[in-house]
C-alpha cells in the first residue's frame, strides 16, 4: 500500500533523539556525515535568511543559527513527529532558528522573494516532486541567491540513478508500524542540471563525492547548487 497523509517519517531518528541533544560542532553534506565540505558551500550567511528543506529534526539548522550569524533560518519539515523533535532539541535556539511544520513547496510559495539561501540535505529536494519544489525555491529565492543540496548519486542498492524525471517507491512505516512506501527521486547529474534550468537557475554546478564508508546501504553524494539572476 502507499499512504499519502500518514507521517511516514513518525519513527525516524527517535533513538538518536534520546541519547543525543547537543548542537552538532560540525556541519556535513555528503551521506556518510563524516567528511567533506561544510558550511562554507552556502557562502557568509551573516545577516542571511537561510531555508533548510526537510530539516528533519534540524540539527543542520542548529549547527548554523549557533556557529554562524544568519539573521534567521527557517527549519521547514511536512513531518509533524519531526517537527516535535525538532522542537524538543533546538527550540531554545528562537528566534534565529525558527522551527516551522509546513509542506516545503507550499512554504516557499507563500515566502516569494525571501531567502538569501536555501538548502537540502537528503531531504526535501530528494522527496519532493523537482518540478514543482524547484521554481518554488527559486520564486522564494531573492536575486543571486543560492540553492544548495545533497541528495543521492545513486541508489543505496548500488543500481545507477534515473535518467529521466521518475521517482522510486521506497519502503516506510506508517505511525502505528504499517509497511508502506514513499516516493525518493534519485536523478543524473545531468537530470538535475535540466530540472534546475527550466525552473530558473543558473550557473548550476555539480560535484559527486565518494562513500567514505563501507557497508550495504552506502553511497555517493551528489552535491548540487544552483543561483537566480541577479
Amino acid at each position: 500500500m502507499t499512504s499519502s497523509t500518514a507521517d511516514l517519517w513518525h519513527h525516524y531518528g527517535r533513538a538518536r533523539c534520546a541519547c543525543d541533544r547537543v548542537v552538532p560542532a560540525k556541519f556535513h553534506w555528503i551521506w556518510s556525515q563524516d567528511s567533506g565540505p561544510g558550511a562554507e558551500l552556502l557562502g557568509d550567511l551573516t545577516g542571511r535568511r537561510v531555508g533548510d528543506l526537510g530539516a528533519g529534526a534540524a540539527r543542520h539548522a542548529a549547527h548554523l543559527a549557533t556557529h554562524h550569524q544568519p539573521a534567521t533560518i527557517v527549519a521547514i519539515d511536512s513531518s509533524p513527529a519531526q517537527h516535535a523533535m525538532a522542537t524538543d532539541l533546538y527550540g531554545h535556539l528562537a528566534p534565529r532558528l525558527r522551527i516551522v511544520n509546513s509542506d516545503v513547496t507550499t512554504h516557499l510559495r507563500e515566502a516569494s522573494g525571501t531567502y538569501d539561501a536555501l538548502y537540502s540535505i537528503f531531504g526535501a529536494a530528494d522527496f519532493s516532486e523537482p518540478q514543482e519544489l524547484l521554481p518554488a525555491a527559486a520564486e522564494a529565492l531573492k536575486p543571486g541567491g543560492r540553492l544548495v543540496f545533497a541528495t543521492l548519486a545513486h541508489y543505496l542498492s548500488g543500481a545507477p540513478a534515473q535518467t529521466d524525471i521518475v521517482a522510486a517507491e521506497i519502503p516506510a512505516k506508517t505511525p502505528d508500524g504499517e509497511a508502506t512506501t514513499m516516493r525518493r527521486w534519485v536523478l543524473q547529474e545531468h537530470v538535475w542540471t535540466k530540472l534546475l534550468d527550466a525552473a530558473g537557475f543558473t550557473d548550476i554546478t555539480a560535484d559527486m563525492l565518494p562513500s567514505t564508508s563501507k557497508g550495504p546501504r552506502t553511497a555517493d553524494t551528489l552535491i548540487v547548487t544552483a543561483y537566480t539572476p541577479q
